[in-house]
């Protein structure tokens, strides 16, 4: 069965009698006129359809959890939909921590993940009654027991280790292979449970964690990572008879972003993982255990798009036509980051026959900010409202201040009806957190 991952557009996207893009029932064009540009709009219906085919595709197995990765995109509506739908919360920050409590979640269903937790993100996240944590390495072992037992309690983790699996990603999210700064090596764990045994009192192993990348296309690598994880359950148990009864696989599932992306299904991951379950439970004569995926980006990737009003144009001679938008680099950092490409289109002019060679620019002081380049586009006037697909994932969560521009607004679309998630950043609060030194006056 075909997923919304699969897709560029929101499951809601249509063109309307004025001949102007609708998601979620609300025209595009009045949208930016009612709350601005740049913006974000996010479709309601795509996000839970996506949370219900993860569901649906895992409910031959029962022992199964579904955690959101939140740093793909989070504000408290966010969380509020993710507990609606049944699932828990991958958390890799005390931000993140501090919203998910704040918006009433369920804190025992949330999971605290990073490679450099600090000494206040751990306190915060025991106080706040995190459910787990992923401990990433030797550093933490230690800090973690030692902050737990300053607390009189015990802490639930799961050893995050590398499998030494490459997805064909882009090397910037490829996090299980040897070489990554992620987790344990599987030389290391013995050296990790050896320290739970002899020294670490405070906290309770109860299975691994690990993670093999992000934007996947192929099966073969969840299939792969289910067999290194149950070898090493095995293994364990045998040398240290230590009974692990959960395993958390990351997550990584790809969206489309192009038409030249071809991303596979829920469907078909959730039957790759499933089998591999049952085949290398019985291959390693292990019980089999409660299993937890993340996935972030393909929840909320496809059911976001970006808004920008065109400003000026250059048209450079014998070379490219640049088309100046009024966001950029700050609202989505992953074009510079890692050339990123997206599918473009005008909402108010979505049907033109008439095209050109356009690169899409920045506003800011930066020649690497640059949107889309060398795309086809109808022709652009001052004023179109330009839409950018599948920016629901990693556009606002890695969004900057950069040029002091403010952080752009964000809304969440359904039936015809629009809301604010997110307020559009002030120049009040974009200067609050600065002081003049009396040392200057």
């Amino acid at each position: 069965m075909k997923t919304p991952n699969q897709d560029i557009k929101p499951i809601t996207t249509r063109i309307n009698e004025k001949g102007n893009i609708e998601i979620g029932g609300c025209d595009l064009i009045e949208l930016a006129n009612i709350y601005s540009t740049p913006l974000y709009v996010f479709d309601e219906a795509t996000i839970r359809s996506m949370t219900k085919a993860y569901k649906d595709a895992f409910k031959k197995y029962p022992k199964m959890m579904m955690m959101y990765a939140a740093k793909a995109f989070m504000t408290k509506a966010i969380c509020k939909i993710m507990e609606q739908e049944g699932f828990g919360l991958d958390l890799c920050s005390g931000g993140e921590i501090y919203t998910a409590k704040t918006s009433g979640f369920d804190m025992s269903k949330t999971l605290f993940n990073g490679n450099n937790k600090s000494y206040e993100d751990i306190c915060m996240a025991i106080d706040s009654g995190v459910g787990t944590f992923s401990v990433d390495n030797f550093f933490e072992l230690a800090l973690l027991d030692s902050i737990a037992a300053s607390k009189n309690t015990t802490v639930q983790i799961l050893l995050r280790i590398t499998p030494g699996i490459e997805c064909h990603t882009h090397e910037y999210i490829q996090t299980g292979h040897l070489d990554s700064k992620f987790g344990f090596d599987l030389t290391q764990i013995d050296s990790a449970i050896e320290l739970l045994i002899d020294e670490y009192k405070n906290l309770k192993l109860v299975g691994l964690h690990a993670h093999t990348g992000s934007q996947i296309f192929e099966k073969q690598v969840y299939y792969d990572e289910v067999e290194v994880i149950f070898k090493e359950i095995r293994r364990i148990k045998d040398k240290y008879n230590i009974i692990l009864t959960e395993v958390n696989l990351g997550g990584g599932l790809g969206i489309k972003y192009t038409e030249d992306d071809k991303p596979i299904s829920v469907y078909e991951i959730a039957d790759t993982i499933i089998d591999s379950i049952k085949i290398n439970s019985e291959k390693y004569k292990i019980e089999e255990p409660y299993v937890f995926i993340e996935p972030g980006r393909s929840i909320i990737g496809t059911a976001g798009v970006t808004l920008y009003t065109a400003g000026s144009s250059k048209q450079v001679p014998n070379g490219r036509k640049y088309q100046a938008v009024d966001g950029g680099m700050s609202d989505n950092a992953r074009p510079s980051l890692y050339q990123a490409k997206y599918t473009v289109e005008i909402a108010n002019n979505p049907l033109s026959e008439e095209k050109e060679q356009v690169t899409i620019a920045g506003k800011h002081c930066e020649s690497g900010d640059i949107l889309a380049k060398d795309i086809l586009l109808p022709v652009i006037n001052e004023g179109d409202i330009i839409c950018f697909y599948t920016t629901g994932a990693y556009g606002y969560s890695m969004s900057s201040n950069y040029n002091r521009v403010l952080k752009s607004a964000a809304v969440l679309v359904n039936n015809g009806n629009s809301d604010i998630i997110l307020n559009r950043q002030t120049y009040e609060q974009l200067c609050e957190s600065d002081v003049i030194p009396e040392s200057i006056l």
